[in-house]
C-alpha cells in the first residue's frame, strides 16, 4: 500500500519519523522502498531512519521495512510524543542520569523523556536502585534489567499517555518515599509550574512530588515557558531542570531566580 505524502514536501528526519508512525497507525508494513521514493532519500537514509526507530522502540525492523511495534508500545499518540525532539531527549536523559547515585529510591514519572532517563540508567545503577513507577515504558525498561529491584504502580491504565493514574496509584504512591523523583511535563513556566494536559496525570505526579525528596524535571527546550492546562507541581517544589540548548534563555533566567538549578545538556 503506498505511501500518501507529497514528493515535493522537504521532509527533516522529524517530520520522516513521524510520517513513518502516521503511515503504521492504518497499515501493517511500510517498506524501504516506498519510504525512498517519498522522501527523495537513498534506501540506506531510510534504514538509518528505521533504526533509529527500533532502537527507540517506536517500530519494529523487519526483513525490507518496518512493522507496528509490539501491542505495549503501540500507543499512537505516545509514540509520536516520543519520535518529536529525539536529539534533545538523548542529551537530557544523559546528562539526568549523571544526578543519580548508587543505592537511591527513584520515583519515575510518565513520559517519553522519563522513559528515555531510564533506558540511559547505567548498568553499574541496575543492581543499586530501587525505582517507583507508574509508567508502562518505564516498568517494561526496568524489568529487562537482570536483577531489578522495580517497584510498578498499577492503577487506571490510560493508553494515550502508557501510565497507570487514579485512586489506586495514588494511594500507592502515597503509602512510599523516595530520595528522587524524575518528572516529565508538557510546560514548565516562572508563572505556571509544571503543567500537563490530563488532570488524573497531573493527580500522580504531583503526588509523586510530594512524596520525593528532591525534584528532577527532564524537559526538552519546547516545554520551556509553555503553561499547561493542569498543575502539576508549583515551581517551589521543583530541585533541578535538566534541558537542552534550544530552552529560551530569559525563562531559564526566571527560572533559576526562583530557586531552581537549571542544567543546560
Amino acid at each position: 500500500m503506498p505511501v500518501s505524502a507529497s514528493h515535493d514536501t522537504r521532509w527533516d528526519a522529524a517530520a520522516r519519523r513521524a510520517h513513518i508512525l502516521e503511515v503504521l497507525e492504518t497499515q501493517d508494513f511500510v517498506g524501504v522502498k516506498e519510504l525512498s521514493e517519498e522522501f527523495g532519500l537513498t534506501a540506506m537514509s531510510v534504514r538509518r531512519d528505521l533504526t533509529a526507530m527500533a532502537n527507540d522502540g517506536l517500530i519494529t525492523r523487519v526483513r525490507g521495512g518496518a512493522a507496528k511495534p509490539p501491542p505495549a508500545v503501540s500507543s499512537p499518540q505516545y509514540a509520536q510524543a516520543a519520535s518529536r525532539n529525539l536529539h534533545a531527549k538523548r542529551i537530557i536523559a544523559a546528562r539526568a542520569v549523571e544526578l543519580l547515585e548508587p543505592g537511591l529510591s527513584v520515583f519515575f514519572y510518565s513520559g517519553s523523556t522519563v522513559a528515555r532517563v531510564a533506558a540511559h540508567l547505567p548498568r553499574e545503577l541496575h543492581s543499586t536502585l530501587t525505582v517507583v513507577t507508574n509508567s508502562l515504558p518505564v516498568i517494561e525498561e526496568i524489568s529487562s534489567w537482570q536483577d531489578p529491584h522495580l517497584v510498578a504502580v498499577g492503577g487506571t491504565y490510560l493508553h494515550s499517555y502508557m501510565t497507570f493514574v487514579g485512586p489506586q496509584a495514588v494511594l500507592a504512591v502515597e503509602g512510599m518515599n523516595a530520595d528522587v523523583a524524575v518528572i516529565g511535563c508538557d510546560g514548565l513556566s516562572s508563572d505556571g509550574g509544571l503543567t500537563t494536559p490530563h488532570q488524573l496525570v497531573a493527580e500522580i505526579g504531583s503526588t509523586i512530588v510530594r512524596q520525593a525528596a528532591r525534584t528532577i524535571v527532564v524537559a526538552d527546550s519546547t516545554k520551556i515557558g509553555r503553561r499547561g492546562f493542569t498543575q502539576i507541581a508549583p515551581i517551589g517544589a521543583i530541585d533541578v531542570l535538566v534541558t537542552d540548548l534550544g530552552a529560551d534563555r530569559d525563562e531559564l533566567a526566571r527560572l533559576e531566580d526562583a530557586g531552581i538549578e537549571v542544567i543546560v545538556a
